[in-house]
């Protein structure tokens, strides 16, 4: 071929792959193209970057983008047409079996395109190249061809190399017929060179030499078996791209989660062969291999086993070992359960076990190892006793683990056992309290009543949430239409490759459809990021998931026994035990001779695959819905508008994506006023006590998965270091949780009411009770002088008033969760399940109600069990109060009391008139729980006999700035140790007041000087203004971020010059 005819074909597939590439470019950004954006977006969060998620644009209706995009689509089909002509002009020029989309080779490396792959399913060029004048002949090559023939020979090796390492996997694998023709489909480009078949599809064979051509492999034999080039799969780039094996790291932990994941929901949906197909996928390659471990295969190998498939069991332990991977413990329990429950001759069975004895593994261990099917293993002792007939299995044991940290070593080997303390509760009641909370979590929501259900209904909310209830009903019906045809889509794609499909059929398509409709209803009006809606949606499916998965699993019930004889240690009704709750858990396992942590073992979906499928998810939502724009303005014209937007906006200099509603939509639901909540069951208190703590992964909730350590999104570390760690290492921090979890709490309904009506009559931000959004400021139009703002003044009121607007709705809806879940726990007593972050501190698992919230939660709150106040119970409260106000920090404990006592008629008014009487109880530092004090007090005081009068009034206590007090012990600080009253002193110490008074000493210097803002401050520098600052210093608050704390404070000061 002549060299200008060499480099126009070069030149045209250049120029097609860039046509495609550019068309990419258009359609990705937005959601209008399915799959397009979102592929992209997949691809990039596999490789561990988010930075394309700024690239998404808004999918509009916009009539000139739409028709930008149709004249590209004409302008590419023109362009297709000139290039498959020029292909055939080609063709006639002695270039054997040239497929036009097909015909692509890797651009000049100068090209910004990525190179190539060595096979697309179309068979290179067969004849070489000749340059354009013959007669220079063979010797005397021009450099051109020189490169041509290098890259011709790199490709027929790479291919040789292929070809060779399929034909060793192929006669040991013999994959089937059906597989590999479902492979094959999936796997070939649409278009495919012609040429006969050298081998049947079930086999991989040599291919043949053709006349005048290279040794090629033939198409149709590879295919099926070693390409994945080509496909519009999720995970192509992670894997095909894989990273050198100094650089693995949590990229291909990633992927390795994802095909884990990918398995484990295909074998709870029975689909065995996609399974199979996915792990052949990977196994067929040596560098996809290096994904696989030993989890993966014996993830399959137990669905086969649940069969009776012991050839199935056979092949997946044969693949193992040629993965270079060594079968484990679960790999033999699975293997020999299989040849328990079929009838396998006992010479198969005892070279089973010989291989066992050979990997250093002993029977006993598959009785001391808590990790495995009950069944299983007494299928597997089945088999074993088939060999062995004389073989006993060792007699459960509890784990006679001892804690190993000094500072606790006394307490867990005390010589005088202590009985633990009781409930105030039947063994009865908190069985029938635990059905209850199996029942919740089994639903996995909650709808509940809002504290707004009180307003009165107008005619207006009435006709909302008629067009509401319209509109939600054709939502339902038209998502679950699309959903159902996105699923279609997917499954006609039966390839090895990851999909989505199997995560997409976990639940039932209402279910999806359910998630999706109620995700609408808590958009904020300013709307979402799209990373955190998509995170929120596919960690709802997840969650689910893991849900339905346990409660279909014979292990809850046994749970449900165990929680019934656990019962029995916490009632009041049956005798003292000296066990711990954990202890007992764990003494009645042993008992019942099996493992409930079992149950917890839920596969990781990793935080890349639920963004995932969230964002198919979000899609779906932008795509599908639709409403009339004249829906609140009937004269308008008819015309459908979509409800959610994809737009973009800056964020400390990125772009980010957002997903946002409609204004009338916003409008819609702002008019109808819904009364009802919808949460997650594990958002609301628990009914019973928690289940104990036992292992990182078993604890607190019955379904719900909780980890034993909170971390952020994505992150696992914590959870294999916990699971890694010495148990008796953890026994003083599951202890610790176990015993926080079982304190039982009630709601404090004379303070929630108050609450409640002011919280309904607009609130009140002085008492921490946020407006509605309705009361948001609005930007000025004149300046202070009457003159008219200027374009940039008004730009920045603006942003200023939409930036508080985005506050108070905040605030305004914590509140309202809040309120709503204290009400709609009644009277009825609920417990706080407790886990830790990496520092140890404990928080309580419900993240909205509970008594390390705001003032205002810890007032609504009591505990159910209460207490006789004693002969001092009484003064305590007093002192108590006057901490709340913060008015004698300095004082010692009878100046306090005696303070009490003179004050005692505001206390008493306050408790009788909250709102109509004197109001002091609003002027101190913690009115909430002030008010909560003086209405104890008063009943206290009225009490025939105060010493006797029960109370539930709980006493909440603080260090003096922990982070503080831990350098000073630290340092040996003595100073610094008085200041945060580590010391004994007469009075109490403020460390606060003692920053504040030398900060007003370097104020004053500096207001001598001539400093400005010294001279400004003066009169303003308090305790409160500095407290944040002193408080977060500790813990690596910034100088900026310091000095907003500051500013914050004195804003909120009345009368300091804004």
């Amino acid at each position: 071929m002549p060299l200008g005819t060499a480099w126009s074909v070069r030149s045209a597939r250049a120029l097609w792959r860039a046509a495609g590439v550019h068309a990419e470019r258009r359609d990705v950004g937005g959601l209008t193209r399915p799959g397009m954006s979102l592929l992209k977006l997949q691809g990039a969060l596999l490789r561990g970057t988010e930075s394309l998620w700024i690239v998404v644009r808004s999918h509009s209706s916009a009539r000139a983008k739409e028709e930008a995009r149709s004249r590209w689509a004409c302008e590419k089909a023109e362009l297709l047409e000139v290039l498959e002509a020029r292909v055939k002009q080609l063709q006639s020029d002695n270039v054997c079996e040239v497929v036009a989309p097909e015909a692509q080779e890797a651009p000049s490396r100068k090209s910004g395109f990525p190179k190539a792959a060595p096979w697309k399913g179309a068979a290179p060029i067969q004849k070489e190249l000749t340059p354009k004048h013959e007669d220079r002949g063979p010797s005397h090559p021009s450099r051109w061809m020189e490169k041509l023939n290098k890259e011709k020979s790199i490709k027929h090796k790479r291919l040789l190399r292929l070809e060779a390492n399929l034909l060793a996997a192929g006669h040991r694998t013999k994959p089937t017929r059906k597989g590999d023709k479902a492979a094959q489909r999936e796997e070939s480009p649409p278009k495919r060179p012609t040429g006969r078949r050298t081998s049947s599809p079930a086999k991989c064979q040599a291919p043949k030499e053709t006349k005048g051509c290279h040794n090629v492999p033939n198409a149709g034999s590879l295919e099926g078996s070693c390409t994945s080039e080509g496909l519009e799969e999720i995970w192509e780039d992670a894997e095909e791209k894989l990273p050198p094996e100094e650089e693995e790291g949590s990229q291909n932990g990633n992927v390795r989660l994802s095909i884990l994941a990918y398995l484990d929901c295909c074998l709870f949906l029975g689909q065995m062969e996609r399974a199979q197909q996915c792990l052949m996928f990977y196994h067929r390659s040596r560098v996809r291999r290096k994904l696989l471990d030993v989890q993966m295969y014996n993830c399959l190998m137990h669905g086969y086993a649940k069969k009776g498939a012991l050839s199935r069991v056979g092949q997946l332990f044969q693949r193992l070992v040629e993965a270079g991977l060594k079968p484990n413990l679960e790999s033999y329990v699975v293997a020999l359960a299989c040849m328990g429950q079929s009838s396998v001759s006992p010479e198969v069975i005892a070279r089973c076990l010989q291989q066992l004895k050979a990997d250093g593994i002993q029977l006993e261990d598959l009785w001391r190892d808590s990790q495995h099917d009950e069944d299983e293993v007494k299928m597997a002792l089945k088999a074993i006793q088939r060999v062995k007939p004389d073989f006993e299995p060792p007699p459960p044991v509890r784990h006679a683990d001892i804690c190993t940290v000094p500072l606790f070593k006394d307490f867990y080997t005390k010589e005088k056992p202590v009985s633990y303390p009781k409930l105030d509760f039947t063994a009865q009641e908190l069985r029938e309290q635990f059905r209850e909370q199996l029942q919740l979590e089994a639903s996995n929501v909650v709808t509940i009543d809002s504290v707004e259900a009180d307003k009165p209904l107008t005619e207006q909310a009435i006709k909302a949430r008629e067009l509401l209830a319209a509109l939600r009903s054709r939502w339902r019906a038209a998502l679950l239409q699309s959903f159902q045809e996105s699923k279609l889509r997917l499954d006609q794609r039966m390839s090895g490759q990851l999909s989505l499909y199997p995560f997409l059929c976990v639940l039932k398509d209402e279910e999806y459809v359910d998630i999706l409709i109620r995700s609408i209803s808590s958009l904020p009006p300013q709307g979402e990021s799209l990373l955190i809606l998509a995170r929120e949606l596919g960690t709802k499916v997840y969650n689910k998931y893991v849900i339905r998965k346990k409660s279909w699993s014979h292990l809850v019930e046994k749970i449900q026994r165990i929680y019934d004889s656990y019962a029995q240690l916490l009632a009041k009704d049956t005798p003292l035990d000296h066990y711990l709750p954990r202890e007992y858990w764990e003494q009645l396992e042993a008992e019942a001779g099996y493992r409930s942590s079992l149950v917890a073992q839920e596969c990781v979906w990793p935080h890349s695959l639920i963004v995932q499928l969230g964002l198919h998810l979000v899609e779906l939502l932008v795509q599908v819905l639709k409403m009339e724009s004249n829906l609140l303005t009937p004269g308008l014209d008819l015309k459908l508008i979509p409800v959610l937007y994809h737009v973009y906006s800056f964020r400390s200099g990125r772009q980010i994506g957002f997903i946002r509603p409609h204004p009338i939509l916003t409008r819609l639901f702002s008019e109808a006023a819904e009364t009802t909540l919808t949460f997650d069951s594990f958002v609301i208190p628990m009914l019973c006590p928690p289940v104990p703590w036992v292992s990182p992964s078993f604890g607190a909730y019955i379904l719900s998965p909780t980890k034993l350590m909170r971390c952020l999104d994505g992150a696992v570390q914590h959870q294999l270091l916990l699971e890694q760690s010495p148990r008796g290492n953890l026994f003083s921090v599951m202890d610790a949780l176990n015993q926080l979890g079982n304190c039982p709490w009630k709601v404090n309904r004379a303070i929630l009411d108050i609450v409640i009506s002011i919280f309904n009559d607009k609130g009140n931000e002085k008492l921490d009770v946020p407006p509605p959004p309705s009361e948001a400021p609005q930007p000025p139009r004149l300046a202070l002088g009457g003159a008219p703002l200027t374009k940039s003044a008004l730009k920045r009121e603006m942003a200023q008033c939409r930036k508080k607007a985005m506050e108070m709705f905040s605030l305004r809806m914590d509140t309202l969760y809040k309120l709503s879940i204290a009400k709609h726990m009644g009277d009825r007593a609920f417990w706080f399940p407790h886990n830790m972050d990496f520092r140890g501190r404990t928080y309580p698992c419900p993240p909205h109600f509970n008594h390390l919230g705001s003032d205002l939660t810890r007032a609504i709150l009591l505990f159910a069990e209460g207490k006789p106040l004693g002969p001092r119970g009484l003064d305590w409260l007093k002192v108590h109060l006057i901490n709340l106000t913060g008015l004698k920090k300095k004082s010692s404990l009878q100046d306090r009391l005696a303070y009490a006592n003179e004050i005692m008629e505001d206390i008493l008014d306050s408790a009788d008139h909250p709102l109509t009487g004197r109001k002091w109880w609003i002027t101190v530092d913690e009115p909430w729980q002030a008010l909560a004090c003086c209405m104890e007090i008063a009943k206290a005081t009225r009490a025939p006999d105060p010493a006797a009068y029960v109370s539930h009034f709980p006493v909440h206590q603080d260090g003096s700035c922990n982070g503080l007090q831990h350098y000073a012990a630290l340092g040996r600080d003595v100073i610094g140790a008085t200041s945060v009253n580590l010391m004994p002193c007469d009075v109490p110490q403020d460390v606060y007041s003692g920053v504040a008074q030398q900060v007003e000493v370097f104020r004053k210097r500096d207001a001598e000087e001539g400093l400005k803002i010294a001279q400004v401050l003066e009169g303003f520098i308090g305790r409160k203004v500095v407290k944040q600052t002193v408080m977060t210093v500790v813990y690596g608050v910034t100088r900026y971020g310091g000095r907003l704390q500051i500013e914050k404070r004195l804003k909120e000061i009345e009368g300091f010059p804004q």
